[in-house]
């Protein structure tokens, strides 16, 4: 139980991966390129990218592609900063203007004529032409798909924002899914592995489940870490700590012991259906099981990054990691954010 009513408990999700996570050699080089392309153009302010550059959003990716090479490593680095730039111009957006301008992204992105002359539009279309140079189609249609669907997401999450509405759990496992962008993210594999894996064996049912399981495994303990922060911020709707205190009338310690419970059972899901994988052959085979090695990867990646990085944790985040027991942050001044 919680030591105070003003924190909680962690449920302990390390022991429950049965895989190990790693760390990519190649970060800091890959995330200083990054880091000078997303600031020459000066969408941002300073004081937001800053903030950005110590929450670790880089470092994520050297968790969660750990195996990458240079190349493929700085291209996934790109993804998370034009996503953080779309998130940042949208996030004071309401649905309708938010749509707007993942609209930019997604043109930008899908179509190598278009340009409305924005800088978001440029940035864009130079990750598009780096993205370009991995050969994997199918990969890239599906990327181009999660990413209209990212778009039409995190606008819903702004009109709820205005609404002040809160989803259902069901509702909201279906949202957060899209607009997390975590699908859109797992999209960047085939580039990064440089195998194109065909749409008919994304789509395999037992594919699709263990795809879906380690999305919600990310999503779940992403929204679990970020609640403190959230909270002090205003910013609880779009989490499952507050989907859960509503639905089931809990308080926030059972809605995270919940957290734990579904995590394991997911990675019990994700488990069996691996072992259920039918076999398209000795060489599909391999390419397959590259891809859930990917998916692995995630979703210890995001676990271990959650205490490396002070993004979630503070300054705490070791003591956090030692004992488990969050103190709530005071709220803060939306001004002084």
């Amino acid at each position: 139980m919680p030591f105070s009513p003003g924190s909680f408990v962690l449920p302990d999700l390390m022991p429950l991966l049965p895989f190990k996570g790693s760390y990519n050699s190649h970060f800091e080089r890959a995330a200083k390129a990054s880091s000078a392309w997303v600031n020459s153009y000066r969408i941002v302010s300073d004081r937001k990218r800053a903030f950005f550059q110590q929450g670790g959003s880089e470092l994520l990716c050297a968790y969660a592609y750990s195996y990458a090479g240079y190349e493929e490593l700085r291209a996934t680095m790109d993804l998370v900063n034009v996503l953080f730039t779309v998130d940042e111009v949208s996030d004071e957006q309401n649905g309708k203007d938010a749509y707007k301008t993942g609209r930019i992204f997604l043109n930008a992105l899908r179509d190598p004529d278009w340009h409305d002359g924005s800088a978001l539009a440029q940035m864009t279309k130079e990750f598009r032409k780096r993205l370009l140079q991995f050969n994997v189609p199918a990969c890239y249609r599906r990327l181009l798909k999660h990413c209209e669907d990212y778009v039409n997401a995190f606008a819903v999450e702004a009109e709820l924002r205005e609404r002040n509405e809160v989803l259902d759990p069901e509702a909201y496992i279906v949202l957060r899914r899209e607009n997390s962008a975590v699908r859109f993210c797992f999209g960047m594999f085939g580039f990064v592995l440089g195998l194109d894996l065909p749409d008919e064996i994304f789509e395999h049912p037992v594919m699709m489940r263990l795809h879906l399981a380690a999305v919600d495994m990310v999503c779940w303990s992403n929204d679990l870490y970020s609640y403190n922060m959230e909270q002090a911020m205003g910013h609880t709707g779009n989490n499952v700590m507050t989907v859960l205190m509503k639905s089931k009338n809990c308080d926030l310690q059972t809605a995270a012991d919940h957290v734990g419970e579904h995590f394991k059972q997911l990675m019990d899901d994700f488990q069996a259906d691996k072992a259920r994988l039918p076999s398209w052959g000795p060489q599909m085979d391999a390419v397959v099981a590259k891809f859930v090695m990917a998916m692995e990867t995630w979703v210890v990646g995001n676990c271990e990054w959650s205490f490396e990085t002070q993004r979630y944790f503070g300054v705490q985040r070791e003591e956090i990691k030692r004992t488990r027991v969050v103190e709530l942050y005071p709220k803060r001044d939306e001004n002084n954010d």
